[in-house]
């Protein structure tokens, strides 16, 4: 059902000298607009294999940020177990296990050390899920601290949506003892030609902080869960279809209206549950988030993203974020968690980077939810 054709784009870094290209999945719902169902039912297959694989096992699932939230939240929700995601975000009062994802823009990545304290006692196994496995260098990195940290035998495997490991990768996590499961094998060896070969000349859209003179509805939702702390998973599946029923009550849909859902940064899975439920109302649906990466845009028909707009974050203003290929619909839906992290982002200037790019598209009917306790 699934190959390299038809999920993956090549696109190129912007000063990322370590490594010039960028694995798109067309379908994960990050960078280009998506059907969010088709996104959710992506992810469905992944946990179908480990459903077979792990069934008698206790486990605890870690999805990485930014673009694999949803996917290990998604992954979690259908085997029912546990669920913690990485974090580039400060969180109040927590202790963190650091390690680094090299490749990335934003290298820094940690885990809430309190929150795997909590349960490592009773997980035989966790899984880390990824979008997309190149080296596995950043899995053998979190798996070494933890295995300094924790003196207990505990396994652990990684599952992703796009594997693209060689075999001297893959005979060092066999040794390690450390499973691997996949949707889809790629190769690497000729993507680095593929994307130095796009001429680059697509829009870059600066950032538009100077009107302000913006008009946009809040819906205040509570009942948050937040993936960063560990939530079981059929927790957070239950607040999410309460944002829903939320968001359901306070905006009027019609059968067969454009509407598009957008995430921010770290916060995917909510966007895209909430679009896929409005899917099966009959609306026409796509989603996709805001992101840390800066991706070079360009004009080629088979490239993945050719608009860029720079926005200021919502979580950091001095954080400079990103959203790709903007178009016009019926109604815009920003589905966000910041407000837990800068809560005076309503009055500052993050948002309106955000609703100017969503303006200069022509969208009036725009939503920002604000999911939070």
């Amino acid at each position: 059902m699934y190959n390299e054709n038809n999920l993956v784009r090549i696109a190129k870094r912007e000063n990322n000298n370590k490594r010039k290209y960028l694995v798109v999945n067309r379908l994960q719902g990050k960078h280009i607009p998506t059907s969010p169902s088709s996104a959710l039912e992506m992810f469905d297959r992944l946990a179908d294999i480990l459903k077979l694989e792990y069934r008698n096992e206790k486990l605890l699932l870690a999805g990485f940020a930014e673009t694999a939230t949803a996917i290990g939240a998604r992954v979690a929700i259908n085997l029912g177990t546990n669920y913690i995601q990485t974090t580039r975000e400060i969180i109040g009062g927590a202790d963190y296990l650091f390690f680094t994802e090299a490749h990335s823009h934003a290298t820094e990545q940690k885990l809430v050390k309190n929150d795997i304290d909590s349960v490592i006692a009773d997980v035989d196994r966790i899984i880390f899920i990824e979008d997309e496995v190149t080296t596995g260098n950043t899995i053998l990195d979190i798996v070494n601290i933890i295995e300094k940290n924790y003196h207990r035998k505990v396994k652990f495997s990684i599952a992703s949506i796009l594997n693209g490991m060689d075999e001297k990768a893959l005979e060092i996590f066999e040794k390690r003892n450390i499973k691997v499961h996949y949707l889809v094998k790629t190769n690497h060896e000729c993507y680095t030609e593929i994307a130095e070969n796009y001429a680059g000349d697509g829009r870059f859209i600066v950032k538009n902080i100077q009107d302000t003179n913006i008009k946009y509805n809040v819906i205040e939702a509570r009942e948050y869960k937040n993936p960063r702390r560990l939530v079981s998973s059929y927790e957070y599946q239950e607040a999410c279809e309460k944002l829903f029923d939320k968001v359901a009550d306070e905006i009027k849909f019609t059968k067969d209206e454009k509407v598009l859902v957008l995430g921010t940064e770290e916060s995917m899975y909510p966007a895209l549950y909430i679009g896929h439920r409005l899917e099966r109302q009959g609306m026409i649906v796509k989603s996709h988030s805001t992101t840390r990466s800066p991706i070079a845009v360009s004009s080629e028909n088979d490239y993945p993203v050719h608009t860029r707009y720079e926005l200021l974050s919502l979580y950091d203003s001095e954080r400079k974020t990103f959203i790709y290929d903007l178009e016009k619909y019926d109604k815009v839906l920003i589905v966000t968690d910041a407000i837990e992290y800068n809560n005076e982002f309503l009055e500052g200037v993050g948002i309106n980077s955000l609703i100017n790019a969503l303006k200069a598209n022509n969208n009036e009917s725009i939503y920002l939810i604000n999911w939070r306790n």
